[in-house]
C-alpha cells in the first residue's frame, strides 16, 4: 500500500493531519496535472484548493482494487481544473511550446500515472495509430473539447470524434 493509499485512508477518517501530509506529498505532482490543463498558475491554484476540498469531503469513496491512490487523486484534481476551464472559458491554444500548448506524449504520462496500471495504459496508448493517440491526449490529458481539438488540428469536429472514440474503443479492448 502507498503513502497516498494509508493517508488517503486515514483522510476517510477524518484526520486532518493526514490531509496535509497527503498535500504536502502530492501537491507539486497535481499542480502540474492542473496547469497542463489550464495553463494559468492561478487557476491552477485554485484547482488543486478546490480538489483538495473534495478528496476530504470523498475520500471514502477511494476503492483501492480500482487503482493506485495517486490516480484517484490525480483525476480528483484534474476534474476541478476541468470545472474551472469550463466556467471561466478555455482559450484558444496557440502554437507556443512555452506555454504547454504541444501534445502530450505517452512516456510523459508518468508524472500522472503510476504502478502497473500506468504501464499498462501507456502501452496500450503507444500501440494506437497516431491520430487516435494525438486526439485522446489532447481530450483526457490537456482537457480540449472535441471543437478545440477540431481547431487544432484543422480537421472537421466529426473527424475527430471518430479518431477519439475508436481511439477510445482500442484503449478499453487492449486494457481488458
Amino acid at each position: 500500500m502507498s503513502d497516498a493509499s494509508v493517508l488517503l485512508a486515514r483522510v476517510a477518517g477524518g484526520d486532518r493531519a493526514a490531509l496535509q501530509s497527503l498535500y504536502k506529498l502530492q501537491s507539486v505532482r497535481l499542480f502540474g496535472i492542473a496547469m497542463a490543463v489550464l495553463r494559468d498558475r492561478d487557476a491552477a491554484a485554485d484547482a488543486v484548493h478546490d480538489g483538495f476540498i473534495n478528496i476530504s469531503r470523498r475520500a471514502g469513496l477511494y476503492d483501492p482494487e480500482r487503482g493506485p491512490a495517486e490516480a484517484w487523486i490525480g483525476a480528483v484534481i484534474r476534474h476541478a481544473a476541468l470545472d474551472i476551464a469550463r466556467r471561466r472559458g478555455r482559450e484558444i491554444p496557440t502554437d507556443d511550446a512555452t506555454l504547454g500548448d504541444t501534445p502530450v506524449e505517452p512516456a510523459q504520462l508518468d508524472s500522472i500515472s503510476a504502478g502497473e496500471d500506468g504501464t499498462r495504459l501507456r502501452a496500450c496508448l503507444e500501440a494506437l495509430p497516431e491520430k487516435n493517440r494525438q486526439g485522446i491526449l489532447l481530450a483526457f490529458v490537456h482537457g480540449l473539447s472535441h471543437p478545440q481539438i477540431a481547431a487544432r488540428l484543422e480537421l472537421p469536429i466529426g473527424t475527430v470524434k471518430s479518431w477519439i472514440r475508436r481511439g477510445l474503443l482500442s484503449l478499453r479492448e487492449c486494457l481488458t
